[in-house]
């Protein structure tokens, strides 16, 4: 059974709810750009919500708010025709535009709620059966409409929210957290603003971010209150990786001193009394670990030069070396 069109009056009377229209066939998804892919999944998973005005209802909305009625750039396209606005093709170009008037942010608003409007109608008329391909490039580029004005109008007033956070004296909260809360607010403050009741934006979008900034303190209070002290970053680093180490050195000492007392390197006594004076393995008399001593200590010991002490070092090293590759290979 065919959807009927739905009118205005019941389209105002709708609530915000999901979609329920179905996507495209594979085929028709592919065929689409990638960001023309992920605003397609965005209408259809979100609900689609707009602002009613009464010039809606009126049959000359689209020429007055775009110029004209919506046509596509060609016969596959996502997009409309470009439609001329001085604001913003000025925001779009980078310029700086002066504090728009009630009757221009009247217009700017229209525009956003109608092309809202006109995705929640082509997703009612295709209730419960998949979008065809030619009211899915129709919803994407209303979508992209929504997009664009949304844009425009954030951008135009993001000094507000700087200006808010200058003026809110709460010291002990990061500045760029508030910041990041104000914006979200007004991003909710334009999807909720209705032009028609007669108030500037700024009436509507100041408030909202007075609340944000209040909730970020509260948040703020509550951490505090859970965690007193300050955070150390000092105190967050781990010592694994120094007590695995002091690990292994300890176990590759036991296996040198295990390899000394039994003997498997096959190292001369002469060997052995370097390396054990060189790196100070065993027991004082009195029961202390010995220091390491210098090659010219140890050549004193044992009655040769320095120089010789590294060679008969060096020698004893390959040796057990050797017998430790052996012993890891058995394992």
């Amino acid at each position: 059974m065919a959807t009927q069109m739905i009118d205005a009056a019941k389209v105002k009377a709708l609530p915000a709810a999901l979609p329920v229209a179905k996507p495209p066939n594979d085929a028709v998804i592919t065929a689409l750009a990638i960001e023309d892919q992920v605003l397609l999944t965005k209408l259809l998973t979100e609900p689609a919500d707009f602002v009613y005005h009464p010039d809606f209802d009126k049959p000359s909305v689209e020429q007055n708010l775009f110029g004209g009625v919506a046509k596509p750039v060609d016969r596959n396209a996502t997009r409309f025709v470009k439609s001329p606005d001085p604001i913003t093709d000025a925001v779009t170009a980078g310029e700086r535009v002066p504090a728009l008037s009630y009757e221009q942010e009247e217009h700017l608003f229209m525009r956003f709620n109608y092309a809202r409007r006109q995705v929640a109608r082509i997703l009612a008329k295709s209730s419960g059966r998949r979008l065809t391909v030619t009211a899915t490039r129709r919803l994407l580029a209303w979508g992209h409409r929504i997009l664009m004005t949304r844009s425009v109008i954030v951008r135009l007033n993001m000094p507000l929210v700087l200006a808010m956070a200058k003026r809110t004296r709460l010291t002990n909260i990061d500045f760029n957290e508030m910041i990041s809360e104000g914006n979200m607010a007004l991003l909710r403050s334009v999807e909720k603003f209705d032009c028609s009741r007669g108030y500037k934006f700024s009436t509507y979008s100041c408030r909202a971010i007075l609340k944000a900034f209040s909730r970020v303190a509260m948040r703020a209070s509550r951490y505090r209150g859970k965690f007193p002290t300050a955070f150390d970053p000092g105190m967050e680093r781990s010592d694994y990786l120094e007590r695995r180490r002091e690990g292994i050195e300890e176990d590759c000492v036991d296996e040198l001193k295990d390899i000394l007392l039994d003997n498997t390197a096959d190292l001369s006594d002469v060997e052995r009394t370097v390396i054990r004076e060189r790196f100070a393995l065993g027991v004082t008399a009195t029961g202390q670990a010995p220091m390491p001593k210098t090659l010219e200590q140890v050549g004193c010991v044992i009655g040769v030069t320095k120089e010789r002490v590294r060679q008969i070092q060096n020698n004893a090293l390959k040796k057990i070396r050797c017998a430790l590759e052996d012993q890891y290979l058995a394992a």
